[in-house]
């Protein structure tokens, strides 16, 4: 345990080192985020503010998981490459949504679907070396013990890194919001894994949970920095595997329950919006502007998100420890 909280720790401490130059060096070469016209008005004035903050993410992150993780355990390579080969695809796409810059519709309905193929390209590849390398095609019930599902598993953990991939980027959109809400989870599959003594996992985890929390410090409200596709891609594609090598992955809809939440209303405002020629369920999709619309400032939204996180990230190392 102490070796694996140590490995968060010294995360945490050079991601906030490593952070100064970063996010000078982000803001040098003007690399700074275009705001959506059609996200609220509130929002406009972060126009300009450097984007690409991922990349102190991730690399902090692998760096640990290569220091303290690897050393332990092997498998912990997959979680790493997985968070590599994502934050380069968002890296692309973070490329498109420069100001200032001649800028490629990311999110058109082309530019997203080609994000969803690269998604599934990466989670088959990483279904594949669990379900036939690692040897983890399980599921773990809590109190009931754990089944074999065999190649059930691959189709499982496909959906499982596609669906968290895409709902840690649709929420990324308040400062503070995704990265806080995937510290605490990162932190969670890092208590489950040691409850099961994957201590390299477990490291990785809290690596990952540390890098968080330095990028935090320059990602708090108003943010100077913003982590955009190349930190949400890494960051839901490696939870999820995580999820998966732990054997707990059932209980990844209630670590992430923020994530599914803004997911689930952005699937439903779209339906909804086709089905009956343009009305609406939210003032705005994703759910965490619908609050935003209610008047409520977006510090507010972003913490109560992350303490409803807390909570259930909490009921969920609690079933898996019950487990």
């Amino acid at each position: 345990m102490t070796y694996a909280l140590i490995a968060g720790a010294i995360a945490a401490l050079a991601a906030v080192a490593a952070g100064y130059p970063l996010v000078a060096a982000l803001r040098g070469r003007d690399l700074g985020k275009a705001i959506s016209s059609e996200g609220p008005e509130s929002h406009l004035s972060k126009a300009g503010t450097p984007t690409m903050g991922g990349l102190l993410i991730v690399a902090v992150g692998i760096a640990a998981g290569l220091a303290f993780g690897v050393p332990k355990d092997r498998s912990v390579l997959l979680p790493i490459a997985v968070a590599a080969v994502m934050a380069g695809i968002g890296w692309y796409d973070d490329l498109g949504t420069l100001i200032n810059r001649a800028q490629r519709q990311a999110h058109d309905r082309t530019g997203m679907i080609l994000k969803l193929i690269g998604f599934t390209a990466v989670a088959i590849v990483a279904a594949y070396v669990l379900y036939d390398r690692i040897d983890a095609p399980r599921l773990l019930v809590p109190h009931y013990g754990e089944y074999d599902i065999g190649p059930v598993y691959l189709a499982i953990a496909v959906a499982a890194i596609v669906l968290t991939t895409s709902a840690v980027g649709v929420a990324d959109g308040l400062d503070m919001l995704a990265g806080g809400c995937a510290a605490i989870a990162f932190s969670a599959y890092g208590a489950m894994a040691l409850l099961q003594d994957a201590t390299g996992l477990a490291a990785f985890c809290f690596g990952m949970a540390g890098a968080l929390l330095g990028f935090l410090w320059f990602n708090a409200y108003p943010a100077r920095v913003i982590m955009g596709d190349t930190g949400s891609l890494a960051l839901g594609a490696s939870l999820a595997v995580a999820a998966l090598m732990t054997g707990w992955w059932l209980l990844l809809p209630l670590v992430a329950v923020a994530f599914a939440a803004d997911l689930i209303s952005d699937v439903i405002q779209i339906g909804y919006f086709r089905l009956t020629g343009g009305k609406r369920v939210f003032r705005m999709a994703p759910v965490h502007h619908h609050f935003e619309k209610l008047g409520m400032h977006e510090t507010q939204v972003s913490v109560r998100f992350v303490l409803v996180t807390a909570a259930a990230s909490l009921v969920a190392v609690g079933l898996a420890a019950w487990g």
